[in-house]
């Protein structure tokens, strides 16, 4: 019976990490659509943002007693930045290397966030968990050399540093969310997601003015859908920060968006894996039971 009630209570805690697997593989694969569509990425950004930066302020204003403060709000502020700023590197990332490079080195940024939660936080993990985490990053290595032939041709060794950039900028961004959950209340979650989403719509509608970039509404229609899964997503990893180690939660998203949008592309658009991209999918799969174990 006891043994019964703490596999429940794992299940409990694994909860919210599943659901930021599935809003975060969801948010890969409207860009997916959208990127088949030739969209404008500012104009998606900014209908994602806005959409986002609306629900994280229904659900702060529903809070019986909302609570605030200066710290948060400069946290915030400064994320939504950096938040633009990734975007910006990730679009220069694919204009150099195509865009399946920059999605492995957005998945490869996981090494920040958990190895700064190690040293910083003496977040140890067990050996099952450390082994999982060895085979995540090799995981996305495997997945590096399955998609490695389908780059863009005229990508230069030296174009490297962007996806050395992207892997900073990522991996920056996902610890931050580690910092506040463990530097600020809990009960300043709903503000803080609102803060940092609000800030990012200004950043990238301030952009879209400036450089008068025209409208396309069937962009800006598919950024508001983007927006929904974006801020669930950001909800759902505070939520698993709270519950389970850092050094499980991060591998544990990355090994599981690449799983779960493989699969989708092979449903839907009927992508296929090399031997790579196979040894990869079952090598992710090992990996995320190792970490939950």
């Amino acid at each position: 019976m006891i043994s019964f009630t703490l596999i429940l209570f794992q299940c409990f805690d694994m909860f919210p990490l599943l659901l930021t697997i599935i809003c975060s593989t969801s948010i890969v694969l409207i860009l997916k659509y959208s990127d088949t569509k030739k969209s404008n990425p500012v104009l998606l950004l900014c209908g994602n943002y806005f959409t986002a930066s609306v629900i994280s302020l229904i659900l702060l204003v529903s809070e019986t007693k909302p609570v605030y403060s200066t710290a948060t709000f400069l946290f915030g502020a400064a994320l939504g930045l950096l938040f633009f700023i990734g975007f910006f590197i990730f679009a220069i990332a694919v204009s150099k290397a195509g865009a399946s490079l920059p999605a492995v080195s957005s998945r490869l940024s996981v090494i920040i966030p958990a190895g700064l939660s190690v040293i910083i936080y003496n977040e140890i993990p067990s050996l099952f968990q450390l082994s999982g985490l060895i085979l995540s990053l090799f995981t996305i290595f495997l997945f590096y050399f399955s998609i490695r032939k389908f780059s863009a041709g005229s990508f230069k060794p030296a174009d490297y540093f962007y996806l050395i950039l992207l892997l900073i900028a990522i991996g920056t961004n996902d610890f931050c969310f580690k910092i506040f959950q463990g530097w600020r209340p809990a009960e300043e979650k709903n503000y803080f997601i609102f803060i940092i989403f609000s800030f990012a719509f200004l950043y990238s509608f301030s952009y879209l003015i400036f450089k008068k970039i025209r409208m396309e509404y069937r962009t800006i229609a598919a950024g508001l859908i983007l927006g929904i899964p974006n801020v669930l997503s950001s909800y759902f990893m505070l939520d698993a920060l709270n519950s389970l180690p850092a050094v499980i939660v991060y591998p544990s998203v990355n090994i599981g968006i690449i799983v779960l949008t493989s699969l989708a592309a092979f449903l839907i658009w009927k992508e296929k894996l090399n031997v790579y991209g196979w040894w990869a999918m079952g090598s992710g799969i090992t990996a995320i039971f190792l970490l939950s174990v």
